[in-house]
């Protein structure tokens, strides 16, 4: 069966000597793999080139229910990323976002609502010029939601953010998954924050790392086999 639809590269790993397997998070189909032949050739009809990570494509693709392998009979970048390609912290970003997407998206079923928010995330980071210090921050707990674990936010601010249950609490709970003053305002801050507005949080390099790393955590707890973020230390380099 031909479908129409769009999609989001992830991932793609050599399969042969010119061919490829990408896999792809599409609009309509959930994350998919596909087989791509002669990919790594000069000529190719989709050249590897298209399928850098986080790359935005319409896509014609045959598919089959129960194939783990589809296959793609036509594939074109749009729109095209200006900057990310060509910017370094914009690239590394793109980097760190595209090494979390791949851990939680691993099994994902199409989700039209989860598709859209990344597709605009990225074209925002692409067009933006506002500082991005924080915008992976704000990604991040933006994309818990539709994950299924946003934090609960109170109307009044409470000292402490319980990384285990998602919510901020007046007393400190009886384990280290935790955040505390001055860590659970800026966190609050973030987690309501547009894009647009994000990078006017200021905070020492120090605490963007823990908090970085505490964001990581949660996602850790609430993702079964999460495991390391490779991609960390060149967010610590880059935002120094």
């Amino acid at each position: 069966m031909l479908q129409k639809t769009r999609g989001i590269v992830l991932k793609v790993t050599h399969y042969s000597e010119n061919s490829v397997v990408a896999q792809i998070f599409t609009e309509d189909l959930g994350l998919q793999s596909y087989l791509i032949n002669g990919a790594r050739k000069p000529k190719a009809k989709i050249h590897i080139n298209i399928l850098q990570p986080l790359h935005l494509l319409e896509l014609v693709v045959y598919y089959k229910d129960n194939n783990t392998l589809q296959r793609i009979k036509e594939a074109q970048q749009y729109p095209t990323l200006q900057h990310i390609p060509l910017d370094i912290v914009k690239s590394s970003l793109a980097l760190f976002l595209n090494e979390v997407l791949y851990k939680v998206l691993k099994h994902q079923q199409p989700d039209p609502q989860l598709f859209h928010f990344i597709h605009q995330s990225i074209l925002w980071l692409d067009e933006t010029e506002s500082p991005l210090a924080n915008f992976h921050l704000s990604f991040l707990m933006k994309l818990s939601k539709f994950l299924g674990f946003l934090p609960t936010v109170n109307q009044d601010q409470k000292p402490f953010f319980d990384l285990i249950d998602g919510v901020f609490t007046g007393s400190l709970p009886a384990h280290q998954h935790i955040l505390q003053e001055p860590h659970t305002t800026i966190f609050h801050n973030i987690l309501t924050a547009s894009y647009e507005v994000s990078h006017r949080f200021h905070m020492k390099h120090e605490d963007r790392i823990y908090l970085l790393q505490k964001i990581i955590d949660f996602y850790r707890l609430h993702t079964e086999n999460f495991g390391e973020v490779n991609s960390l230390y060149i967010l610590e380099e880059i935002f120094h």
